[in-house]
């Protein structure tokens, strides 16, 4: 708890006898925080700080401007998330498995087992431990048909919330059913734990239904029921698209994206990008820039972007479509797929604006570690969270962490 003159509170909550501060603000800085226990040590420290310093005058407008020439140009940390993909197997254990392509049976196994690589608790907790600066899991298992009355997903989020404090996103299930809604089922999901929902063929069909009302909302999409309630913050939408390749840009109606090289299987170069439902095995007539921009307007905050060509491949997030889409959109793009080196999430940083990068296979298979990522990152001179700067080391101890070009004086 941090306590604080008056003059300085936006707002507070009580809890028992103490009296937390929600808001504060310091001449035109406000500070929120309303889930301190997400934050971290790292989190509380920072706040404590600043206000520490706003109390004492080291933040006046002189000394925020001798602190701006001495870090320059402020950089926003590009997050680095690790994806659990969650259903059963054949003995009925919940456990983590990751697909290639979407394919997540053994192709050496003649029985064609479920890929097993852990459980999703222990291996999102060492993750977080790690320093995964998010935790999504994906359930795609048979129980996302019923998630109120088959509950694994859910006594999953509420074990993994009471040990990991990084925000945790899940997804799987999140539809209007004849049992319940959407939001009911996002409102299970948040109670369990959850800071985030995923929606990802519901989607799809609201933004079909958007466009084909002459781009008009109804109100009763999941993503605006859920935003409506909860925010914009706390709905993704997973996107799924698969190339289709053509040998030239009038052949199709939709927006194309020259390839660097021909890779289709006539040797074509262009291709657009078709959405896919019910995990990439349906192909729709809806192209991405369509969707996230429906997606945009109905109430989504952050669009995971996956691509069901590079999935697996570990040859390299698809740079192109990655740039394409966020340059489209206002809100953050999680890139997603094809992740496999450390050098992959530099060039995903360094070549686009896109806000994080997921990958799941590579972690789960100890090939690649998240710590070797955020180094790696750090190294090239982009700030990550919890690394120190490549371009500015730091040994004032194991507190000292960087924000850009040299360390953050409120850290």
């Amino acid at each position: 708890m941090i306590r604080r003159p008056p003059r300085s509170t936006l707002s507070s909550s009580s809890a028992a006898s103490d009296v937390y501060k929600r808001q504060v603000q310091k001449g035109r800085v406000c500070g929120t925080q309303y889930h301190p226990e997400k934050s971290g040590a790292e989190g509380l420290r920072f706040i404590s700080n600043f206000l520490e310093s706003s109390f004492s005058g080291a933040l006046s407008l002189e000394s925020e401007a001798a602190l701006g020439e001495q870090v320059g140009k402020t950089q926003l940390s590009r997050r680095v998330i690790a994806c659990l993909d969650v259903r059963s197997n054949d003995q009925g254990d919940l456990v983590v498995t990751k697909g290639d392509q979407y394919d997540v049976r053994e192709t050496d196994d003649h029985e064609g087992a479920v890929r097993n690589l852990g459980k999703p608790v222990a291996l999102a907790q060492e993750y977080y431990e790690l320093g995964a600066d998010e935790i999504t899991f994906l359930n795609i298992t048979s129980f996302r048909e019923n998630v109120l009355n088959d509950l694994p997903m859910i006594k999953v989020l509420q074990a993994a919330s009471e040990k990991i404090f990084v925000p945790l996103c899940v997804g799987g299930g999140i539809r209007d059913t004849d049992e319940f809604s959407a939001l009911e089922v996002a409102d299970a999901y948040f109670r369990a734990g959850a800071d985030k929902v995923s929606i990802g063929s519901d989607a799809v069909a609201a933004a079909e239904a958007w466009h084909q009302a002459g781009k008009q909302a109804t109100g009763t999409s999941c993503m605006e029921t859920i935003s409506r309630k909860y925010g914009r913050q706390a709905v993704v939408v997973s996107v799924d698209p698969k190339r289709v390749y053509v040998k030239s840009p009038a052949e199709t109606t939709h927006p194309t994206i020259e390839l660097a090289e021909p890779q289709g299987p006539d040797g074509e170069r262009f291709c657009w990008y078709a959405c896919t439902v019910q995990g990439g095995r349906k192909v729709t007539d809806l192209d991405v820039f369509q969707l996230v921009e429906a997606c945009e307007a109905l109430g989504a905050g952050e669009v995971l972007l996956n691509s069901i060509d590079q999935d697996g491949q570990g040859k390299g997030f698809d740079l192109q479509l990655v740039e394409a889409v966020k340059r489209s959109i206002e809100i953050p793009v999680i890139a997603s797929s094809g992740a496999g080196t450390p050098h992959h999430f530099v060039l995903l940083f360094s070549q686009t604006p896109v806000e994080a990068g997921l990958a799941a296979g590579i972690f789960h298979r100890k090939e690649v570690g998240i710590d070797e990522v955020k180094a790696a990152v750090a190294g090239a001179g982009m700030p990550a969270r919890g690394a120190a700067c490549g371009r500015s080391p730091q040994s004032d101890g194991e507190d000292s962490y960087n924000c850009c070009s040299s360390p953050c004086a409120l850290m």
